[in-house]
């Protein structure tokens, strides 16, 4: 792609994994660090880098301009002869300078390295920390699970086949083994290691392996799916599933609220069953009678299978590296699954066709029994059953900080009485049916991401990101974090309208009301009350000065008077639209946004322009 054709793609989207802006007048490490991400990561094909392009913060969508590059011949060079030397593998890059706007912009296509070639990672800092994986719009230092991933095509031992030196055979459970011949033998019953023996059998499923003096011990794939608990406990005393009941929508640290669980420790086969019949036996049911029966079907609002499927992704694709338990978390208004290990697919990709195994060992026994979803499909599974259940889609959050993956399943039913009756309160902004379910899920879950619309409502990245914006500028959502990290949370107004609603529900219902994970809105007082309280917090001098200002005063004084409110304590613009008596988007025009230009002004966050609790403070003299 072109320069221009890049920058159209930057304003169009504010996010994409394979484009990357930046300002930058050298070849610095920022630059590298980009090339590798894009040759490491696996099925992205490479990406671009757009040197001289810089993001206006103020802009209310994203802007991205051309500052151009001073020096293009210089930097395209020390590019070339930086990634010939400072990687472990002379890497090729095309470079080409581009005019655009009459000044230069300087466009870098690193193309995804071989297979055979992955990790490409710095001399300097070595492995695991010199290589680095793009995930979604941001380079990230890779872990011993990303080399995992990368080496995967050269015969390199997994985690998960490791020897266990301390163990012996007679650490595996009988019954455990007979589960495996049992479910086996259901999927397949002509399945030649059927007819083998157990230590055939285990060393066959990788499960025994030999150690350095020749001797057979078993793996921690092995133990996992094999192992008594005697030995689980010994050997792994926090790989455990915890199902933990929690009252209310959120967690609370409050030791006058306990809160129930069940600690469970069983080879892998047992140990889903357990999770899932513990699962089942706590979820609200709703029932059904066919016609011609007498007899009633309870079922659980969570269909089976999407239980299933959840419970076997968390146990299939947890790290078995961090010493923490699986979290099932079961609260009023949904089901909420942790587990350690980051997901090794980029979150953009989770449902798409194609699965990176992080316990390849692990999961080929439990595809092979038909436990498992084949070919990464099991996200889409869920989506799937969750959505002809009519229930809000569930999410999905990877965090590769935290090193945890967290799915959600809401019990909510998706555009029921309630859903509608509320959205009628928005029927003034004519929402779009899309943007109607955005709202729903929203407020269940909270937030909304351009993958969960794109998923939700069926359409592609453009058309997700438009639709949120106008959610956005209508004054219901707001935009958090940047790049494919984006995501938007309720506003004050989203808010305000739903307790108002749950008011009149409360008031036609008998039933108490279920603990919300929603803020208070700030303040139920008028205009006058909410300036009056503000105006207490002030020294004499500045509220009578601030008494003293009209609608026509010269901008130049209302701006002396913001500068010294926000000496005292940062502010929110409408917290200074309360107290000037002015709209919130003319305070950010015409007081805010010039204060910010000429450094007299600066955020409290200024990595997220857009935080809805964002404040504003003066910058000191120097």
């Amino acid at each position: 792609m072109t320069a221009l054709e890049l920058i159209q793609n930057l304003n169009l989207l504010d996010e994409h994994e394979r484009i990357e802006a930046k300002r930058a007048s050298e070849a610095g490490k920022s630059v590298l660090e980009t090339i590798c991400a894009f040759a490491n990561e696996p099925g992205l094909g490479g990406g671009w880098i757009v040197l001289g392009v810089a993001r206006e913060e103020l802009a209310l969508f994203p802007v991205y301009e051309v500052e151009g590059v001073v020096h293009p011949d210089k930097i395209t060079t020390d590019i070339a002869t930086q990634c010939r030397n400072m990687f472990n593998i002379p890497w090729r890059v095309d470079i080409a300078t581009e005019n655009v706007q009459g000044k230069n912009a300087v466009v870098v296509f690193a193309p995804e390295a071989q297979p055979q070639d992955k990790p490409v990672f710095f001399k300097s800092q070595g492995l695991p920390r010199g290589a680095f994986r793009r995930v979604g719009s941001t380079d990230q230092h890779c872990t011993e699970d990303d080399l995992a991933v990368f080496y995967q095509g050269r015969r390199q031992e997994s985690f998960d086949a490791g020897i266990v030196a301390d163990a012996t055979f007679e650490d595996f459970s009988p019954d455990a083994i007979a589960d495996y011949r049992k479910f086996r033998a259901e999927a397949n019953p002509d399945a030649e290691e059927l007819r083998w023996s157990d230590q055939e059998l285990m060393q066959a499923l990788g499960c025994i392996g030999r150690n350095q003096r020749g001797e057979w011990k078993p793996t921690i794939a092995g133990l996992i799916l094999f192992g008594t608990p005697l030995a689980l406990r010994r050997c792994f005393p926090m790989t455990r599933v915890d199902y933990i009941r929690v009252p209310g929508r959120e967690w609370v640290p409050d030791p006058d609220r306990r809160f129930d669980t069940v600690e469970l420790r069983d080879p892998l086969f047992r140990l889903i069953r357990r999770a899932q019949a513990a699962v089942l036996d706590d979820l609200p049911k709703h029932f059904g009678l066919k016609e011609g029966e007498l007899q009633r079907q309870d079922k659980p609002v969570i269909p089976l299978r999407v239980i299933r499927e959840a419970l076997v992704n968390a146990l299939m694709h947890r790290s078995y590296r961090s010493h923490s338990p699986v979290q099932i978390i079961r609260y009023a208004n949904r089901l909420e699954i942790r587990n350690p290990g980051f997901s090794l697919k980029s979150p953009e990709h989770l449902g798409e066709p194609g699965s990176q195994p992080r316990n390849p060992k692990i999961a080929a026994v439990l595809h092979e029994t038909r436990f498992a979803e084949t070919k990464g499909s099991g996200i889409r599974v869920m989506r799937e059953g969750m959505e002809q259940a009519g229930l809000t889609p569930p999410l999905f959050e990877s965090d590769r900080a935290a090193d945890q993956f967290v799915a959600r399943y809401f019990f909510h039913h998706f555009l029921g009485h309630e859903d509608i009756a509320w959205l009628a309160r928005f029927r003034d902004l004519h929402l779009s049916d899309e943007e109607a379910k955005a709202l729903i899920v929203v407020r269940e879950a909270g937030a909304i991401d351009n993958a969960t619309y794109r998923d939700l409502n069926k359409v592609d990245a453009l058309n997700a990101s438009g639709a949120l914006r106008r959610l956005r500028d209508a004054g219901l959502l707001a935009q958090k974090g940047r790049g494919s990290a984006t995501y938007y949370v309720p506003t004050d107004r989203l808010n305000i309208e739903e307790q108002v609603l749950s008011s009149n529900l409360l008031a036609l219902s008998s039933n108490p009301p279920a603990l919300s994970s929603n803020p208070p809105a700030l303040s139920g007082n008028s205009d006058d009350e909410a300036r009056l309280q503000l105006l207490n917090e002030l020294p004499g001098a500045l509220a009578a000065r601030l008494g003293a200002l009209g609608q026509r005063h010269p901008p130049d004084e209302v701006r002396q008077v913001v500068l010294d409110l926000c000496r005292l304590r940062p502010w929110r613009a409408e917290e200074l639209a309360i107290l000037l008596r002015r709209n919130p988007e003319t305070v950010r025009q015409n007081y805010l946004r010039p204060l910010m230009r000429e450094k007299r002004l600066m955020m409290t966050n200024p990595d997220e322009p857009n935080d809805p609790q964002q404040a504003y403070r003066t910058v000191e003299d120097r």
